[in-house]
């Protein structure tokens, strides 16, 4: 497998948007066949988290799963602990159980759960989990929830890397000393060198994921098009605007920020500006969006993990052209 340098790790986004999810099994394997070693799933409005990473499982058992992520606050902490548990048995490559704060939308306005303390809730879960692993039982009282007297009564046999979803200096750190790692979104390749010191200043060894967004096509104009309504969405929520404004981008970003506050979501989208996109998002021919995946790696990912954005591409050609 001609892998990117510096990383033996190479995943993609599941489920796909094209096919439901019982007609993927060739989709699976496929994937495994063209040298990805990972699937990683996401959960926000679609599919739920492990159900994709279950049936990959089945279908493709050499590929190692991953969530990115889990929220914090969506579930308790002890069905975090039993489904992951489950999950880590479920897949013969491994399992790497993400988690994170998500978001106040998903979190309060759809799952109507108050969004509460974020870092802590997942500084409090990760702890939690590291305990539950191991088979002992917790009795706890963590700052933003209490656990009396649980324990996994089929802990996974092998540890389970846990990792944390960051953003900001605190989440990053907090990544580095409470977890396996860090997972990453919306930033650049350059972006990379500036976030992964404050991870590894917790201790050596730590995973790097990046979910990149691709969109493997050669018409800039018509992928900056087709990712203006879907940067204004996510770039406003106050997180990724946080985080955007960390990075140095707060300046181009304001006018769009301007907009949408007033509610003026059409001239929002209008303003989101095409240097931002195109730091963001991998596009171009199929070489160039190679190259430009293996520049996060340069800069220190060590999972790289391809997001097709879905914009009608064809996706078998997609993980053709974009296979390591």
């Amino acid at each position: 497998m001609n892998e990117p340098a510096g990383t033996s790790r190479y995943g993609v986004t599941v489920p796909f948007e094209d096919l439901p999810l019982h007609a993927q099994r060739e989709r699976f394997e496929m994937v495994h066949d063209l040298g990805y070693t990972d699937v990683w799933s996401s959960e926000a409005d679609g599919v739920d988290a492990f159900t994709p990473l279950s049936l990959a499982a089945a279908w493709a058992p050499n590929l190692r799963a991953g969530t990115a992520i889990v929220p914090a606050f969506t579930r308790g902490p002890a069905v975090i602990a039993q489904t992951a548990a489950a999950m880590a048995q479920a897949a013969p490559a491994g399992f790497a159980c993400g988690i994170g704060a998500s978001s106040e939308a998903i979190v309060e306005h759809w799952n109507g759960i108050a969004f509460d303390r974020p870092y802590q809730r997942t500084r409090d879960l990760a702890r939690f989990l590291r305990a539950a692993f191991t088979g002992e039982k917790v009795t706890e009282s963590y700052d933003t929830f209490e656990v009396r007297g649980f324990r996994l009564a089929r802990p996974p046999a092998a540890p389970v890397p846990i990792l944390i979803a960051a953003l900001r200096p605190q989440m990053l750190r907090l990544a580095g000393t409470h977890a396996d790692g860090a997972i990453l979104n919306w930033l650049s390749a350059e972006d990379v060198a500036a976030v992964t010191p404050l991870v590894h200043a917790g201790g050596p060894g730590k995973e790097i994921v990046a979910r990149i967004m691709v969109a493997p096509s050669s018409d800039a104009a018509a992928v900056r098009e087709r990712c203006r309504p879907l940067f204004a969405a996510y770039l406003n929520v106050p997180g990724y605007a946080a985080f955007q404004d960390w990075l140095g981008r707060g300046s181009v970003l304001t006018p769009m920020w301007d907009a949408w506050k007033a509610r003026e979501r059409k001239q929002a989208v209008e303003l989101v500006p095409d240097k931002v996109i195109d730091e963001l998002v991998v596009h171009g021919t199929p070489e160039e969006c190679r190259a430009k995946i293996r520049r996060y790696v340069e800069h220190g990912v060590t999972t790289p993990v391809v997001a097709i954005l879905p914009f009608g591409y064809d996706i078998d050609a997609a993980l053709r052209d974009l296979a390591p």
